[in-house]
């Protein structure tokens, strides 16, 4: 994995998709990490975020995250989902944040 950054295929349905990112980072990195998606995406829990973005705020998303992220002992994965009419969230617990809609 050395020197090696993060290329995700993106399917897209028009401009905008759907995305479920998770990440485990070193702590020094944890705060930059979470302030940067939540330009982004809406935080939903400890490490875990979701919403929808656009294709051009994707690309400038992972770009930002692999110059913060140490790619030997971070990890982020981002889930794409073509579109959000056959996905289900079922919450158990408390839920820690409501999600909204990022303009």
């Amino acid at each position: 994995m050395s020197g090696e950054r993060c290329f995700v295929l993106l399917w897209m349905a028009g401009d905008i998709v759907y995305v479920i990112l998770v990440y485990d980072v070193n702590e020094k990195r944890v705060g930059k990490v979470l302030k940067k998606c939540r330009q982004y995406l809406n935080w939903v829990q400890n490490s875990v975020l979701e919403g929808e973005i656009s294709d051009a705020n994707y690309t400038k998303l992972t770009m930002e995250l692999n110059k913060i992220i140490n790619n030997e002992e971070d990890s982020v994965i981002i889930y794409n989902l073509r579109t959000t009419k056959y996905s289900t969230r079922q919450i158990l617990g408390h839920e820690r944040a409501s999600t909204s809609t990022i303009i």
